[in-house]
């Protein structure tokens, strides 16, 4: 494993500014205000050929362990565990405050190798703040500025002595394992829960992890910045361990209610979130039911063709039974989700709870599953004799008593699953048969949960190129 470098330091320093420079990514959100950062966030990180995992957390500050800002003071002092070495920023421009010196007294009580920066040192004004964080007894401090990029190559000099030897040690661990591992299967499984605030998303895969890893509590609203977390799951069915990157996003309320700039960026991060993920997992509140809103949460997943899976969460509160059991409440909800996403039937619904853990392994098994449908090929052969037969059992209108020639069918890609329509006046192709082939696509070659993406194509004529005629038609993707 690279070695992990954790920043801390008080709110406001520019840790979240230096972590994005490091992992060369605006990954982590920023602003002014204090407090942006909640939970810890991991990424990549490159200096000069030191590779590392570097690791943002909430800025530390002096609160009640019960209040929020407490509990994200609790998840910063979790990260320091298992830590090869912490960063420790200081705002070299505001200089020293008692809070600062409150966190020195605490990491020189762990045994973790600190390196301390003075961020915000470019020019002469941070020259004093510099010169003040020698008092803090963490030896010669690092002079930088993490938003001009200034002093990244002292900080190298800094990191190298202590991590150098580990980074080396797992480059070369991982160059002997690519060569090892070119008939690999599918990667993790990149899951992404996503829903209206408050519906328990990070208490879901807080109680996957079986720790508190993500900051949660009474408050809607906690998660601001999309959080990756690799974990590896035991299917109880098979016994298998399987690879997934459980993705947590913020909560997406309806547009005209985000007003504020930091609400804004943390919803474009959660739709950020989505496009990067394979299987979405829209979770809802059953005690709130099913909202126009959480449709147009499923919708936005569909149109960027991820796979997309429903779980309805507190079950255990709504005290209404499960699938086994179809109770007025799972039901009501199955028919709206049938009647409001009428472009993809059969959705998978699951009730779950994250607090005792119902149904949680059941609904990781089908993502599975369902990632398999998203990734899948359709032998050519297989693909040709369903087209006939679908062209045999209704064939294509004559409007105008000119026929429409639907000569044959190629699938160009996967993931989600992509099929091109070769031949003749597809201009003249009513929507209705369109969706004739989408719905035949979906229920006769296994695609019945995942989006499918066809395009009418018409061979170019060249006899008809200043006639106004033939033409390459390419009909709209049909986003279903």
């Amino acid at each position: 494993m690279k070695p992990q470098v954790i920043i801390i330091g008080r709110p406001n320093v520019g840790k979240s500014t230096l972590f994005n420079r490091l992992v060369g990514k605006k990954l982590a959100l920023v602003d002014d205000q204090p407090g942006v950062t909640r939970d810890r966030r991991m990424g990549d990180a490159e200096i000069a050929g030191l590779q590392f995992t570097v690791v943002d957390t909430a800025g530390w500050e002096d609160e009640d362990e019960l209040s929020l800002p407490g509990r994200m003071r609790k998840q910063t002092e979790a990260s320091l565990e298992g830590a090869d070495a912490a960063m420790f920023v200081v705002d070299a421009r505001a200089g020293l405050t008692p809070l600062d010196n409150e966190i020195a007294r605490y990491l020189r009580e762990h045994n973790v190798p600190i390196v301390l920066v003075a961020n915000k040192a470019e020019g002469a004004a941070g020259e004093s703040g510099v010169l003040e964080s020698y008092s803090l007894g963490f030896g010669e401090p690092v002079a930088l500025s993490a938003e001009h990029g200034e002093g990244i190559a002292d900080l190298f000099g800094a990191l190298w002595p202590i991590i150098g030897e580990k980074a080396d040690a797992a480059e070369a661990a991982a160059e002997l394992g690519e060569e090892d591992d070119e008939d690999a299967p599918l990667g993790p499984l990149k899951l992404a829960i996503v829903g209206r605030p408050n519906a328990g998303k990070s208490t879901l895969i807080n109680r996957l992890l079986g720790e508190d890893r993500l900051l949660t509590g009474p408050e809607a609203g906690i998660t601001r910045d999309s959080i990756a977390v690799d974990w590896n799951w035991t299917d109880p069915k098979s016994g298998e361990t399987r690879e997934i990157r459980l993705i947590d996003t913020a909560g997406m309320r309806k547009k005209r209610n985000v007003v504020e700039k930091l609400e804004k960026l943390s919803v474009a991060d959660a739709r950020r979130a989505v496009d990067f993920a394979e299987v979405v997992v829209l979770l809802l509140d059953a005690t709130q039911g099913l909202e126009h809103q959480d449709l147009k949460i499923a919708a936005l997943a569909l149109e960027e063709g991820r796979a997309l899976m429903v779980a309805i969460n507190k079950w255990d509160i709504a005290g209404e039974g499960g699938t086994d059991t179809p109770s007025g409440l799972f039901n009501g909800i199955k028919q709206a989700l049938f009647d409001g996403l009428a472009q993809v039937r059969g959705v998978p619904l699951f009730s779950v709870s994250a607090k005792t853990g119902r149904g949680l392994d059941t609904m990781l098994g089908a993502a599975f599953e369902l990632r398999e449908s998203w990734s899948k090929r359709v032998p050519t052969a297989a693909l040709n004799r369903w087209f006939d037969d679908a062209l045999d059992a209704n064939p294509p209108p004559a409007p105008g008593g000119r026929r429409i020639k639907l000569r044959y069918i190629t699938q160009v890609g996967t993931r989600p699953p992509r099929f091109v329509v070769f031949g003749s006046r597809l201009d003249a192709l009513p929507k209705s048969y369109e969706r004739y082939l989408i719905n035949g696509i979906r229920s006769k070659l296994g695609f019945d949960a995942v989006p499918v993406r066809v395009t009418l194509k018409s061979p170019k004529n060249p006899y008809n190129a200043n006639k106004g005629g033939g033409g390459n038609y390419s009909g709209g993707s049909n986003k279903t």
